[in-house]
């Protein structure tokens, strides 16, 4: 009866979970109707705009004396990627609202 209470390896934990998440995202999105991609796209510009405030956190890292410079590295790529998204995405929500807009004779 002792062994069966045993910890999780906290990496297969976290492995597990990035899995699952990415299967539970590609079939929220792929069933997602054209009709809802506008706001799909503006959801996940705000969840990008959370990304970005984590990664500016992780870049002040180095500001504080136990920061390490991996952590401004990976916080700095994160916040390239993190803005690409946020742009990417409104430059795709702003053609999409376009496709609506009725053409001038």
């Amino acid at each position: 009866m002792e062994h069966i209470a045993q910890a999780v390896d906290p990496f297969v934990f976290r492995l597990s979970i990035f899995v699952l998440a990415v299967f539970v995202g590609y079939f929220v999105v792929w069933s997602v109707t054209p009709a809802l991609h506008t706001p799909l796209m503006s959801v996940t510009n705000a969840i990008s705009s959370v990304i970005v405030v984590g990664a500016l956190l992780a870049v002040g890292v180095g500001m504080i004396s136990s920061g390490s410079g991996w952590a401004r590295g990976f916080g700095f790529i994160a916040l390239i990627f993190a803005c690409v998204n946020i742009f990417g995405g409104f430059l795709v929500t702003q053609r999409m609202l376009a496709m609506y807009k009725k053409k001038a004779k």
